[in-house]
């Protein structure tokens, strides 16, 4: 049997690349071919501290570095990813499975969390109060926390990493990043072009590992934030253990998101809406559509019978494919899973519309499923109650838009939800009563640009915190607030007992 050589993906501390010592190692898989491609040694304790060693020692001075110095390394930073976007959509590629055109895309999302990070010295602008009482001035000031740390998942390894990291370091704070084993390559890339870009050693650390890692790295004291993207049920572990030990703590979670479509809709852009929503990247989006509710038997039928159409002739296919309209998903294991959801679905009285359990690919080796269509579930099958990550989608029959309404509320999830309608009456009624974080109107992901803020409902995130937007400043600066006043020498003040009050 031919040896195959892998990868030994390294750690980057302080800097520089440092290989793990660790003889626990996971393996990354490429799954557009099913092939092991590189092994990762997870950190151990003393490597976790010593990467938050240096950057505690880096935040203090970059903390204390002009805002106008920071913005000029992220200025430089953004222009290196545009000039190495083809080389870092294929990594993406490789170790995600996503098509290499899906990958710019959400390269081109990332970019736009750098963006609002290069505008950091505007919202890092604090209040100002002349006189406020007694000849004192007020005012607050934003200053970095110090460590923080961002836990990012398989599904988008630049975007996320990006969203939840570049505010973090541009108003002064420290990072390590701990990626999803099963995709390092794009971490590390960033790192080289954050060195490239000029950020000082020990501001941007990467540590790869897996759960004991994680907790080595949220319950150290010197970890002052933690944000975390992932499933639900690790967001809560995340957030009970890291506010337990103090931390500030955002964690995003998974989602089950509907789509309504109301009769008076354009049925035709509903059904492709829907098709990229609910289809793109293999279905591994956690804002992607899951459900699509349309509303009225006439409706339902006439939406069915055009995206079963479609949805049949949807082709899986490797990263570098230009034909492919998705890739594989993202390992064995979680192809089992889906696989079972569909069988659990059917035994349920779920009804099989599309079929693509066995899709017509070239490499039956890689982690490929086809696009699936499940028709007639109910609100109490599994299929419908838990997120399914991957490419098996659902239709769920109501007959009225308060119906969908009741039902999208009831939900344990609540991250994103769309209604396609053209009544405005109809629309104001959804997005008011809606119990859902991120809501579009004809918008097939409602996921907001870059500059507006990110974040679920319910059991989609724990914590106040927001990833993009003006609210990822907030989430990463304590405010001190300063009351200010300089005597005349030659006045003299009588003592006082009395609380101060600004009328003085």
């Amino acid at each position: 049997m031919e040896s195959v050589t892998l990868d030994t993906i390294n750690h980057y501390i302080n800097g520089q690349k440092v290989k793990g010592k660790s003889d626990q190692v996971g393996y990354v898989y490429s799954p557009s071919t099913g092939k092991k491609i590189a092994e990762v040694p997870y950190a151990t304790k003393e490597e976790v501290n010593e990467a938050i060693h240096f950057a505690k020692q880096a935040a203090k001075k970059w903390g204390n570095t002009s805002i106008g110095k920071r913005v000029e390394v992220l200025h430089r930073f953004r222009h290196l990813i545009v000039e190495h976007t083809e080389e870092l959509a294929r990594l993406i590629g490789l170790e995600n499975g996503k098509t290499i055109s899906d990958a710019k895309g959400e390269i081109g999302r990332g970019i736009e969390s750098v963006d609002l990070a290069i505008g950091a010295p505007h919202i890092l602008k604090g209040e100002h109060s002349a006189n406020v009482g007694g000849e004192i001035n007020a005012y607050s000031i934003k200053q970095p926390l110090g460590v923080v740390t961002c836990i990012s998942p398989f599904n988008f390894p630049v975007m996320v990493p990006l969203a939840m990291s570049t505010m973090a370091v541009a108003v002064g704070n420290a990072m390590i990043l701990k990626p999803s084993e099963k995709v390092p390559y794009s971490a590390l890339f960033l790192s080289e072009l954050w060195e490239q870009a000029g950020l000082p050693k020990g501001v941007w650390n990467v540590i790869n590992g897996d759960k004991d890692t994680v907790q080595e790295i949220i319950t150290h004291q010197d970890i002052e934030a933690i944000s975390f993207v992932g499933s639900s049920k690790v967001a809560e572990i995340i957030y009970e253990t890291g506010t337990k030990h103090h931390k500030r703590v955002n964690a995003f979670g998974g989602g089950k998101n509907h789509m309504v479509v109301m009769p008076d809709a354009n049925l035709d852009k509903a059904v492709d809406s829907f098709i990229g929503a609910a289809y793109g990247s293999a279905s591994q989006r956690c804002m992607a559509i899951s459900t699509v509710m349309p509303v009225g038997e006439q409706t339902a039928e006439t939406f069915k019978e055009k995206l079963k159409v479609k949805v049949e002739k949807l082709q899986a296919g490797s990263f570098d494919d230009e034909h492919a309209d998705f890739g594989a998903v993202i390992s064995q294991e979680a192809k089992q899973s889906i696989l079972r959801d569909i069988e659990m679905a059917l035994k349920e009285g779920a009804n099989m519309l599309v079929d693509g359990r066995n899709p017509d690919v070239e490499n039956k080796e890689g982690f490929y499923l086809g696009a699936t269509l499940l028709d007639q579930v109910k609100p109490d099958m599994k299929v419908y109650i838990e997120e399914v990550f991957g490419p098996a989608r659902i239709v769920v029959n109501v007959e009225t838009l308060e119906e969908a309404i009741g039902l999208i509320n009831d939900h344990q999830y609540g991250n994103g939800v769309t209604i396609f309608t053209n009544s405005g009456r109809d629309a104001r009624k959804f997005t008011q009563e809606i119990e859902v974080g991120m809501v579009g109107v004809n918008v097939p992901i409602p996921i907001p640009v870059g500059y507006y803020n990110f974040g679920g409902w319910k059991s989609s995130r724990y914590g106040e915190g927001q990833m993009f937007g003006p609210d990822t400043a907030r989430f990463f600066t304590k405010t001190k607030t300063i009351s200010e006043r300089w005597f005349d020498q030659k006045e003299s003040d009588e003592l006082t007992f009395d609380f101060p009050g600004t009328k003085d």
